[in-house]
């Protein structure tokens, strides 16, 4: 139950628009490539289903770039994983209904309940604060 590459450079691309938000010149897509090791072209895909999503907006020409489309404080990893992986719950086997199936069905359905909420509840707003932490200026 694991995250995929997809998902982990995502959630990475988003939490650096994130970290850059307020900032009015986008963020370019080398930038982010560059700084986490994301293949460029895997970087695109990934960033134009975000933008499918409604999570990122772009601007073409020489000083275009990515930003988010909504604060971070509204856009949670569920949201992001959502838009780049389908994760389905577990489904029991119609041809294996025993009462031991059944019981380490509903503890994959617990697990993955659980993952969906705190996916939900996480934002990356609180993964940037986390991130970077407070930084004081003496």
């Amino acid at each position: 139950m694991m995250f995929s590459a997809k998902a982990e450079y995502a959630s990475l691309a988003m939490l650096e628009l994130a970290a850059q938000y307020g900032d009015p010149r986008p963020l370019r897509l080398v930038d982010i490539a560059e700084k986490h090791n994301i293949p460029q072209r895997f970087l695109v895909q990934i960033l134009l289903q975000l933008k499918g999503a409604g999570l990122t907006a772009s601007t073409r020409g020489a000083s275009g770039g990515y930003q988010l489309a909504r604060p971070p404080e509204e856009i949670s990893l569920a949201d992001i994983l959502s838009s780049v992986d389908r994760v389905d719950p577990p489904v029991l086997d119609e041809q294996d209904q025993s009462s031991l199936s059944a019981t380490l069905h509903g503890v994959w359905m617990r697990i993955h309940k659980s993952r969906e909420q705190i996916l939900k509840e996480t934002t990356l707003a609180q993964l940037v604060e986390q991130g970077y932490g407070l930084q004081y200026v003496i």
